[in-house]
């Protein structure tokens, strides 16, 4: 069965697709069935910003299969244009989703990323939650090209249904534009911070905060660092009302 993949809405020149987790799913087991390499991107405020100063960015999000909506802002930016983006589809909470279904379903998941350890305790966790699960290899890795070829060799040695990468925006679906292509995986997906939402080496948010919308408010408090980035969501709001963007086309 081939799922419909619904008209993405654009905001600030970023397409972002309504869709739930649900259709994610579908999505996906709809790219392994056809086998040519997919590439999905998880987007929210950072990115829009980030792409509307880094051109290639940019190129890499409008070029994608499909970018999903991690982020409230987003909600927020469709509403405002009088569209609807039906709800978040985040990476943390996504590859929950994600292994279930891959335990189900018989998909072999490959994790690439993060720090040493960090993806293999993660497929230790998911895989005893969903007994079945097919992770079919853990590599840390990097972005930089000296990597390339142990990466390459490793996940053509694994054959992976899908390939989920920690190495943070941009790089992880930079590095991924240009390299899906080859590695032949059919789906490929960006998905930050993951993999240690899982482990626990970084805390989500309280169950409240989320449902206030304020992740972003704890992201500031627990990574003090990411402030310079934080001025993104300001930035974002600022641009959204300055815009007369936002047509579906």
């Amino acid at each position: 069965m081939h799922a419909q993949i619904p008209a993405p809405i654009h905001i600030l020149d970023i397409p972002v697709h309504p869709i739930t987790y649900k259709q994610l799913l579908d999505i996906i087991a709809s790219f392994i069935a056809e086998g040519r390499p997919r590439q999905i991107c998880t987007a929210n405020p950072e990115f829009v910003m980030i792409a509307q100063r880094n051109a290639d960015f940019r190129r890499v999000l409008q070029a994608a299969d499909l970018v999903v909506p991690d982020g409230v802002g987003l909600l927020w930016a469709a509403r405002r244009m009088g569209y609807h983006l039906p709800e978040r589809v985040t990476g943390s909470d996504g590859i929950y989703h994600m292994a279930e279904r891959a335990a189900q379903a018989g998909w072999r998941l490959f994790f690439l990323g993060a720090r040493e350890g960090v993806a293999a305790a993660a497929a230790r966790k998911l895989g005893a939650r969903y007994p079945g699960l097919q992770v079919v290899d853990c590599y840390a890795g990097s972005p930089a090209d000296e990597e390339y070829p142990e990466i390459a060799r490793r996940i053509s040695a694994a054959r992976p249904h899908v390939l989920l990468v920690a190495y943070g925006a941009p790089a992880q679906d930079m590095w991924l534009a240009r390299h899906k292509d080859e590695l032949g995986v059919p789906v490929s997906i960006g998905i930050g911070g993951a993999f240690d939402h899982v482990v626990g080496v970084r805390r989500r948010a309280p169950a409240w905060m989320i449902r206030f919308n304020l992740e972003w408010l704890w992201r500031l408090l627990t990574q003090p660092w990411r402030w310079r980035r934080q001025l993104d969501l300001p930035r974002f709001v600022w641009a959204v009302l300055r815009s007369e963007g936002g047509r579906r086309r």
